[in-house]
C-alpha cells in the first residue's frame, strides 16, 4: 500500500512526544539540544534562540557533528543523555526526525506541536543568523 507524507507524518506521531511551544519556551532555561530541521534558507529567515541547523536530509548522518559532541569519546551516546528538541515550519519534518531519532535509540527526543510557525504566531523571540 502506497502512503502518503502526510499519512507518514500522522503514523510518526503515534510514536513520538510532542509537545508545545510553551514546553520549548520554558526548556530553553535549561541545558537542551534545540535542533531547526528546516532546510538552511528557512533558517536564515529565523530560528529559536538557540537552536542549531541540521537538516532532516542529513540529521542521522551528521550528529556527531554538534557542538554538544565535539571530543566525545562516544558521541552519540553523550548525546543521547540529553534532551532534544526538533522542530521545522509546521511540525511534519519534525515528527519524521523525531521517529528516525527514536529509531536510532534517542528516547529523550521531542518534536514541537506547530513548528516554527506556531512559534512566530505566539509572537516568541526570534534569532538572526
Amino acid at each position: 500500500m502506497i502512503k502518503t507524507a502526510p499519512q507518514l507524518v500522522a503514523e510518526a506521531k503515534q510514536h513520538i512526544k510532542e509537545v508545545p511551544i510553551s514546553t520549548l519556551e520554558h526548556q530553553l532555561a535549561h541545558p537542551i539540544i534545540v535542533l531547526d530541521v528546516r532546510e538552511p534558507d528557512e533558517y536564515k529567515q529565523g530560528f529559536v534562540p538557540g537552536a542549531i541547523n541540521l537538516p532532516r536530509g542529513i540529521l542521522e548522518t551528521s550528529l556527531a557533528n554538534l557542538p554538544q559532541a565535539k571530543g566525545a569519546e562516544a558521541p552519540l551516546e553523550e548525546l543521547a543523555e540529553q534532551e532534544i528538541y526538533l522542530y521545522c515550519r509546521s511540525g511534519a519534518r519534525s515528527a519524521l526526525a523525531a521517529e528516525s531519532l527514536m529509531r536510532m535509540g534517542f528516547t529523550k527526543v521531542y518534536s514541537v506541536e506547530g513548528g516554527f510557525e506556531a512559534w512566530k504566531k505566539a509572537d516568541l523571540r526570534i534569532e538572526m543568523p
